[in-house]
């Protein structure tokens, strides 16, 4: 007999301005931002595998400008305790897809943790 398990989440989706977020009681979760950072780890893997030969592969396969996954790729750069933060929900609510799709990433870690204070400290 197999058995079945359900896992029940109590999330609301909300829009704040264009934005679309996920709301929990204690956490806003940038719906936009998770997609990235998936596409962005999902990219990375067609390339490490060979699958892709090129940000500009990916970018025709998709039908995205140039320009696209190379910009979202950063993202995987990010350090594992700011990808833990956007996966809570907890990160400054100004750090979105569009701030990290224009502004350069550094890839030293303790850097990328210094942005994200001055965003706390800003908040």
């Amino acid at each position: 007999m197999e058995k079945k398990l359900e896992t029940f989440l109590p999330l609301q989706f909300r829009r704040r301005g264009v934005q679309r977020v996920i709301v929990d009681d204690r956490y806003v979760h940038d719906v936009k931002l998770l997609e990235g950072v998936a596409r962005a780890f999902y990219w990375q893997h067609l390339l490490d595998t060979g699958v892709m030969k090129s940000g500009s592969d990916i970018a025709r396969a998709e039908g995205l400008h140039p320009s696209v996954p190379n910009e979202l790729m950063r993202l995987t750069l990010l350090a594992p305790d700011i990808i833990e933060k956007l996966m809570m929900g907890s990160q400054p609510r100004r750090m979105n897809l569009i701030w990290f799709r224009s502004n350069s990433l550094p890839v030293d870690w303790s850097a990328q943790r210094k942005i994200v204070q001055r965003f706390e400290e800003d908040a």
